[in-house]
């Protein structure tokens, strides 16, 4: 008696292509979401990121120039809904809610994110993609490879997405959706749930301006039309030098470019921050800044005048910009010089506040969450 013939389920088992659509689903899904939860922990992060490419094209496209410099004030926004998107659609997928839809529009943003990372890698002019926001770091060939993979994996799901059986999970999208626009909105008031980047409290600024161990290198050398590599730099003359490669990349320094000056007299100012106990205001601009969060800080450092903390602002505005900041809103205290990229890095809101004990992060605070002096004086002590 043939087997499958008293068993007809038998015949009917899950087709291996079948399976092969539901692991890639499921990759798809994982990766989606996983990136989108990472970029939207860090929206302005994002943001600056939308911002780089727009500056970007605006000055690769001449004739479109005004179009790209217009979406720039909308940027936030777009971190916002390109995240939550990646989440939503992640979730989508995974439990099988409007199949046919959900996987064309993944489709369609998948297409725009290889586009973004293809115009990174070739033309070489946003190093970091910023796909998987401060918490992993590819270099741009990596990411359009990664983004072509995921285009094909989602191709392969749209070949069988009539094989997928829809299933009434509207409400756990619904859920999703909620989760991450609450998120976004949370870590945009109230600074990322989880700091990722170098500046973060607990992180010891100079130790991360050194290397973690001796950096080592290989030497790329060429003699007679063959190419020959050496750990140290060789003493034959006849070999002539094409490139030196780092061999330990994980071991170069986490910061490399703080740096703390005063046009004045004082010239740099970067080791003194590292002494004693530093709060720091950070001012990136002056002409969105939020004018009510001011008072909460002027209490703080008046608070602050006669303990242990030096207050000082940093900034990287003009002379005169800050100056008559600094009368305004009466904050009689000094302010030093910082790179406009670090100070981004360095403080997610403007203003905010920053504190340092020789060099080691103790605080940081968005504007909506200004301490009182008392709390501050705790930390150090």
């Amino acid at each position: 008696m043939n087997p499958t013939a008293a068993h007809p389920k038998l015949k009917t088992g899950t087709p291996p292509m079948l399976w092969a659509a539901r692991i890639a689903r499921f990759l798809v899904g994982i990766v989606f979401i996983f990136s989108g939860l990472i970029k939207l922990n860090d929206p302005v992060g994002t943001q600056i990121k939308f911002e780089e490419y727009f500056e970007v094209f605006a000055l690769d496209i001449p004739l479109l120039h005004d179009f790209f410099m217009g979406l720039v004030p909308f940027t936030l926004t777009m971190s916002v809904l390109f995240c939550a998107a990646e989440i939503i659609l992640g979730v989508a997928l995974m439990v099988s809610y409007k199949p046919k839809v959900t996987t064309w529009l993944l489709f369609f943003l998948i297409v725009f994110f290889t586009f973004l990372t293809f115009y990174s890698a070739y033309f070489n002019r946003v190093t970091d993609c910023g796909c998987f926001g401060d918490a992993i770091k590819l270099k741009p060939w990596t990411s359009f490879g990664k983004d072509v993979v995921l285009t094909v994996l989602i191709l392969f799901i749209i070949g069988h997405r009539n094989r997928i059986k829809p299933r009434n999970t509207g409400w756990l999208v619904g859920l999703t959706a909620v989760f991450t626009l609450g998120l976004g909105i949370y870590a945009i008031q109230f600074l990322p749930p989880l700091d990722l980047l170098p500046y973060a409290v607990g992180k010891s600024i100079p130790a991360q301006m050194k290397p973690s161990e001796p950096l080592r290198y290989k030497y790329v050398m060429e003699k007679g039309g063959k190419t020959q590599t050496f750990e140290t730099y060789p003493t034959d003359t006849t070999y002539k030098f094409k490139e030196m490669v780092l061999v330990n990349e994980g071991a170069k320094p986490k910061i490399t470019d703080y740096r703390v000056w005063n046009d004045n007299l004082e010239g740099d100012f970067t080791q003194q921050t590292f002494t004693g106990n530093k709060l720091f205001v950070i001012v990136k601009s002056t002409k969105d800044i939020d004018a009510g969060s001011i008072p909460a800080i002027r209490s703080l450092v008046r608070g602050l005048q006669s303990s242990s903390i030096e207050t000082y602002i940093l900034t990287s505005v003009s002379d005169d910009e800050i100056n008559a900041f600094r009368t305004q809103y009466q904050l009689d205290i000094k302010y030093y010089k910082v790179d406009a990229t670090v100070l981004k890095t360095i403080m997610r809101s403007n203003p905010g506040t920053w504190l340092m004990k020789e060099g080691v992060v103790l605080g940081k605070w968005h504007f909506n969450t200004t301490p009182d002096a008392e709390t501050v004086r705790k930390l150090v002590n």
